[in-house]
């Protein structure tokens, strides 16, 4: 016997468990969009290769992946709140392979098939004849399941509804921390040889195309999750040479060659990476430069972050460096950080390092991960990026611009985050919240951090999806290492459509006004207190249903004009 099931993309389809998940047969998307949708399967017996098909008028633009099982040893910390879908170790569903010819049916496991449909923009489907005339298009995907015969085992039929508008460029600053050096480990490639900007480029196609429009720029190696006294591999964009004693020359040529990069794959916002140590800004971060002929490091745990040395340095680095962002343009789109999770106990620390930057960055945009509200009502830290289970303070100020961030400390009390164990909608919902709230910009750790942590040795992330037992599995790292490039996960297609969710309310506000744009969405998953961030994870059949109501209500707008 062979089953089939059509299911969103919200489903998490476990190996271990029945799927209990009602089929889900359509859905609704606008042009310019990335949407997606599961077939699970199970078989009674071993079919060793399988074969797939997709048939829609649609087809040019549909993907079919194989949902892999990834291995979980910290599922979550021993205070999980109630919005887990399990929190026992195990395999938990999660990379997105290729469905290539290894494909199989194990006996008596429901797998998955992830289907994803990226649409084209309006003005494409128009020329393909496939945007039609009326407000909406339905379009049919058939998923057809064979053995390697040729025979049908199996199939699903889903229907696609396209509005006839197109989703807006995406107005909210995104930013996952890109660790380069995590790339030129894990491909065994040496930093910024040719090999490595290969591999660059296409980890940051993929940033961009799941939205991140903001790339960790490390202008010296950056000092994130690095145990004190420890070093990360060197990964230092800006070259130094230093002239004399204490005078230095820079080269930005390799600076230049990152910004062209990330141009040419759509990045325009560049985060300039900590210019001092986390967690207090108390050192330097760890600086190399060329001295009689030999790099070495010149800067590092060992330099006091209000020495002498390190000011002179800055002293003469940050007005070169000022000097040609301005000379390239880039002077509005570059953020400056002083030094990560800053705390009161930091306050003094943090307040003498940012008058050194100040002498020279006056007029930069400066933001921070914090959660005391103390630094912003103090004026040091002009954009605060609060966790979402901190943000209320500054809610309540009224702080313009304001993001947000989580990480693994974000693991209880109904607000957002991706790890493996939670549910695929406690991820998604994060779009209708920070539109509810005007967040002008989201910040995570972990776009690809593969190392354990305090990035004390290299782990393998389909075997270490923990960081070393250290952070529960999702919260490190979104893509895994393919053999050309990366793999993206359920996770991140999933947080894409949060993103995207919320370029359709800001579409659908700019036709019929915020209130009407912002009610749809209370009335589907505000419940009794509204939308919150500590609202938990909504039954994922209404954040469809949200989503499916926004599309209709941005399609009668343009029919109603029309």
């Amino acid at each position: 016997m062979f089953e089939t099931r059509c299911l969103s993309s919200l489903s998490k389809v476990f190996a271990d468990e029945a799927l209990t998940d009602a089929p889900v047969r359509e859905g609704s998307a606008l042009w310019g969009e990335t949407f997606s949708f599961q077939v699970a399967y199970r078989s009674e017996t071993l079919l060793p290769a399988l074969r797939i098909r997709a048939a829609s008028p649609l087809e040019p633009y549909i993907a079919v992946r194989a949902v892999g099982l990834s291995p979980s040893d910290l599922p979550a910390y021993s205070n999980p709140d109630e919005g887990y879908l399990r929190t026992t170790p195990g395999l938990y569903p999660d990379p997105l392979f290729p469905a290539g010819d290894d494909l199989r049916a194990l006996p008596k496991q429901w797998r998955s098939l992830w289907v994803t449909v990226s649409l084209p923009a309006l003005a494409e489907a128009e020329a393909a004849a496939l945007a039609g005339s009326g407000p909406e298009a339905a379009f049919p995907i058939e998923i057809v399941l064979t053995d390697a015969e040729g025979n049908r085992l199996g199939a699903e039929t889903f229907e696609l509804v396209v509005g006839r508008a197109e989703l807006p460029e995406q107005r909210l600053l995104h930013t996952e921390w890109f660790h380069a050096d995590c790339i030129a480990t894990r491909y065994g490639v040496e930093a910024f040889s040719e090999a490595h900007w290969r591999l660059l480029e296409t980890y940051l196609d993929n940033a961009c195309s799941h939205g991140i429009n903001m790339i960790l720029t490390p202008l010296f190696t950056p000092p994130l999750d690095t145990a004190i006294g420890g070093e990360r591999p060197t990964m230092q964009l800006v070259g130094v040479e230093e002239t004399g004693e204490g005078e230095y020359r820079f080269d930005f040529s390799r600076l230049n060659r990152w910004v062209e990069t990330c141009h040419r794959v759509g990045i325009r916002h560049f985060e300039m990476s900590h210019l001092f140590t986390q967690w207090g800004a108390k050192h330097a971060p760890k600086i190399v430069a060329v001295r009689d002929g030999e790099e070495k490091r010149i800067f590092g745990w060992d330099t006091e972050a209000a020495g002498e040395s390190y000011g002179r340095f800055l002293d003469q680095f940050l007005p070169a460096l000022v000097a040609y962002l301005k000379e390239n343009g880039l002077e509005k789109n570059v953020y400056f950080h002083v030094s990560d999770e800053p705390i009161p106990d930091n306050l003094e620390h943090y307040r003498a390092a940012k008058q050194v930057l100040m002498r020279h960055l006056d007029g930069f945009a400066f933001f921070e991960a914090l959660s005391d509200y103390s630094f912003y009502e103090q004026g040091l830290v002009p954009i605060p990026v609060p966790a979402n289970n901190h943000i209320e303070p500054f809610l309540e100020g009224g702080v313009e611009p304001l993001w947000t961030y989580y990480c693994c400390s974000q693991n209880r009390d109904g607000v957002a985050n991706r790890f493996f164990a939670m549910p695929s909608s406690r991820n998604r919902v994060l779009g209708v919240q920070l539109y509810k709230f005007r967040i002008a910009g989201f910040l995570q750790w972990g776009y690809n951090f593969w190392y354990s942590q305090y990035s004390k040795r290299e782990i393998d992330p389909f075997r270490v999806t923990d960081a070393g037992g250290a952070f529960p599995s999702g919260d490190a790292f979104v893509v895994y290492p393919g053999e050309d490039g990366p793999i993206d996960s359920i996770r991140w297609e999933v947080f894409r459509e949060a993103l995207q969710d919320l370029r359709a309310l800001e579409l659908l506000e700019s036709r019929i006004g915020r209130d009407a744009a912002l009610a749809i969405a209370e009335e589907e998953l505000g419940g009794d207190e509204g939308i919150s961030f500590r609202m938990g994870a909504p039954d994922p059949a209404r954040l469809l249903r949200a989503r499916q109501r926004i599309n209709r209500a941005i399609a009668s707008s343009y029919a109603t004009v029309n």
